[in-house]
Formats: C-alpha cells, structure tokens, sequence
C-alpha cells in the first residue's frame, strides 16, 4: 500500500474486537514512533505501554466520557519530558507537544499498516491518568492511544476541500 493509501485507510477505531494485540505488532509500533523526527532530535518522548486489564481500567476512569475505550486491549499513552525538548528562542515556544504529536501519529499510521486501529485520545483528566498509572513527576501524558482489532468498518471522512485550506504566498 501506497502512502496516500495507508492514509486515507486510517481512521479513528471507537470499538475493538477481544483480541490481544501481537508483541511483534506492538514492538513494530514503537520502532516506527521511536524513529520519528523530533525539533533538534531531543526526542523528549517516553511511552507507556499499558496490557493490564486492572491499569487499562484504572486509565479508562482519566476519560470517562469515552465509555468504547474499556474494549481496547491495548493502550499507549505518550509522555513527554518538557525539560529535554527543543525549546525556540525567539518565543521560548516548547515544541514537546508538537514532538507528541509526530511521534504519536507514526503510532496510528503503523498501526494502520498492520491490521490495527486506534484513536487520539487528548481530552482526559491529567491527574487521574498520572495516578492511576504512577508516572514519574518530570513526564507530562499528552496523549492516551486505545490500540486494538477495529470491531467495525471505517466510515466517510469528511474533509475539507484542498482549495479551503491552501494558500499561495
């Protein structure tokens, strides 16, 4: 499959079939988020991986909105350490989420490649998803990955025309 291809057949999984995902897919994963780029390479990313059904559970009561995610098997939430990304100058902006964000989207686009789904989770309870997975005080999660088996088809997206979004300069 072609790039445009892996893209467009990505999608945001709300519903997992029960079925672990393979240690060689999860380790496939983290090898292509390892290898994204990061501002100055600082690579200030951490992963956790959570396959623990008492700490997926715990993770789930970080986003309780979002009832579907008890039926992933898998999650990873992406940490960053703020002290170790590139910091720009000219506004003291930290690009630590914007590394998140790379990072976290090699996830989803492997994951798409081997027969997986997922979806960005962003809005959770910070301190609940600290507590309930104990993460060190210099990480900040920005990101909680429901990973698993798609349980159902994808649907249109919906996206806006090239010509609404583009301009030339």
């Amino acid at each position: 499959m072609n790039f445009l291809e892996l893209v467009k057949s990505r999608y945001s999984v709300r519903s997992f079939q029960e079925r672990d995902v393979e240690p060689e897919k999860l380790a496939y994963l983290l090898e292509c988020a390892r290898l994204a780029p990061s501002a100055c390479n600082r690579q200030p990313w951490r992963y956790l991986v959570v396959r623990d059904k008492q700490q997926r559970e715990a993770l789930c009561g970080a986003a309780e909105r979002f009832t579907w995610m008890h039926t992933a098997p898998l999650f990873i939430v992406v940490c960053t350490d703020d002290s170790e990304a590139w910091v720009r100058r000219s506004d003291n902006h930290n690009h630590s989420d914007v590394d998140a964000a790379i990072t976290t989207e090699h996830l989803c686009l492997a994951a798409v490649e081997q027969g997986l789904g997922s979806c960005w989770i962003c809005a959770f309870d910070v301190e609940k998803c600290r507590e309930a997975l104990q993460i060190d005080p210099a990480l900040r999660p920005v990101v909680i990955l429901p990973i698993g088996y798609p349980a159902v088809e994808a649907h249109d997206k919906i996206r806006k025309p090239l010509h609404e979004i583009k301009t030339e300069i």
